[in-house]
């Protein structure tokens, strides 16, 4: 049964009770229900300075992005200037992979669904000139595909793909397009890609640290270089992401009623492109163009997350009910502090019943790992898989240009299905939470492993 009126002060109170127990910093709520805007705020932005995180406070969005930039790639799509369907080198000449076949057949649509084989983590600083994004695309031609065009993997490096194809189409920077096409038009006031940007308003300071204990301020504010823009640096109020949402629920009318997208474009991002092999790491059952779906028992839905240097952001949106929500949050247990709120927020407002969290059965079925040990890699990590003391294992490494971002993930597998483990690993630092790994093949017959939604082919 849902509510008929929204009670902000009973869900100020829960924010700010679910907040302090899951050891969350801070964390902005906004909901749209009823056709109105409701927002939230908790906590501090910073432990160390105590700055009270306010509605008008800034979180990055980290892969929230990508629903910004997908937007902006579906307007030019729907003016006529790209074909869906047209390879990406009819745009764009200098796009290349690593697999010359390859190159001459991955779509934008490929790219806005993560079924092009591109992989995700190749991270590199290409200056903070206009001509980021450009010498990016460049640098990204000889990296190695995570499977065959088709191959459903989580893609950040498509999406600075689709954010280079918007900068040659509009012949704006991609940043300079986000304000002119989506900022401006909907009034997104506390919308902005650059950290000197975010001087002007209350910005949250990531936070990290042992679970179950308040987390420490990351070492440095932002880790993304200016090239991750359109797969990840965003930075916005809740309000404006519910904002964005908005936008599609009304069917591409801004709130003044001038028309940003058009109605079958609306329906054609939330039309389901592909199935999702890992339906987990997000509690995603599929995907559309740019947006992840859910099906909650029938009651169809979409929305995205994100995550940057200890900061984390989730939006869920239910047509149906006409109710969008944002949740931005700076460190701590913020997917449990998701997962509780929310699991009410939806039902109470939207008759929905989200999935218990991953993890698995009390009594694990018995699986024969054989097939599956050995070593997987994609580009930035190597997957190895083994047994230690008896036991699955996995050993999650960070190679080549990610080679610094963490020590290497020591975690037990637990048999939840005959292809699918939970995984947790000792460093709790890192997630308390099981996570997903999904073994599958590719579309050409190689192994793979799938760990939060890329694929990593079996090398040996």
């Amino acid at each position: 049964m849902t509510s008929d009126r929204f009670d902000a002060a009973r869900w100020q109170a829960r924010l700010d009770e679910l907040r302090a127990a899951h050891h969350v910093p801070a964390a902005s709520l906004a909901v749209l229900t009823g056709g109105d805007i409701h927002e939230m705020a908790s906590g501090v932005l910073h432990r160390g300075t105590g700055v009270e995180a306010t509605t008008d406070s800034v979180f990055q969005l980290g892969s929230v992005a990508k629903v910004y930039t997908a937007t902006l790639v579906m307007q030019l799509a729907e003016s006529g200037a790209l074909d869906l369907d047209a390879p990406v080198v009819s745009v764009l000449p200098e796009f290349a992979t690593a697999d010359a076949e390859a190159t001459k057949t991955i779509t934008t649509r490929q790219l806005l669904s993560h079924t092009s084989g591109l992989t995700c983590d190749f991270t590199l600083d290409t200056g903070r000139g206009d001509d980021c994004l450009a010498r990016y695309v460049e640098a990204a031609r000889d990296v190695p595909l995570d499977g065959p065009p088709g191959t459903f993997s989580y893609s950040s490096v498509g999406y600075n793909v689709l954010g280079r194809l918007v900068e040659v189409l509009t012949g704006q920077v991609w940043d300079q397009a986000l304000k002119d096409r989506l900022v401006g038009p909907l009034g997104l006031r506390r919308t902005m890609t650059l950290p000197e940007e975010a001087l002007a308003f209350r910005a949250a300071m990531g936070h990290m640290g042992q679970s179950g204990q308040d987390p420490d301020p990351t070492p440095a504010w932002d880790l993304m270089p200016r090239s991750a823009g359109p797969y990840g640096r965003v930075v916005a109020g809740a309000a404006d992401v519910v904002r964005l949402a908005k936008l599609h629920l009304d069917g591409g009318l801004a709130p003044d009623g001038a028309r940003v997208l058009a109605p079958e474009t609306v329906a054609a991002m939330q039309r389901w492109e592909t199935d999702c092999p890992d339906r987990w790491s997000v509690s995603s059952d599929g995907w559309g163009l740019g947006w992840s779906l859910y099906d909650w028992n029938g009651t169809p839905g979409y929305g995205h997350d994100g995550a940057s240097v200890g900061q984390y952001a989730f939006l869920r949106v239910v047509p149906e009910a006409g109710v969008a929500i944002a949740l931005l949050t700076n460190g701590g247990s913020a997917r449990r502090l998701y997962d509780a709120l929310l699991r009410e927020l939806l039902d109470d407002l939207a008759g929905v019943r989200m999935p218990e969290p991953f993890a698995p059965p009390a009594q694990p079925p018995v699986v024969d790992l054989t097939p599956y040990l050995g070593t997987y890699r994609r580009a930035g990590v190597i997957i190895t898989v083994a047994e230690r003391d008896g036991s699955p294992h996995l050993t999650y490494a960070f190679v080549e240009g990610m080679a610094d971002f963490h020590p290497p993930l020591e975690m037990t597998l637990v048999p939840v299905t005959e292809t699918v483990f939970a995984a947790k690993g000792g460093d709790s630092s890192v997630s308390e939470d099981w996570m997903p790994v999904v073994f599958a093949t590719l579309r050409d017959g190689t192994p793979c492993a799938y760990f939060a939604m890329r694929a990593a082919p079996k090398v040996r």
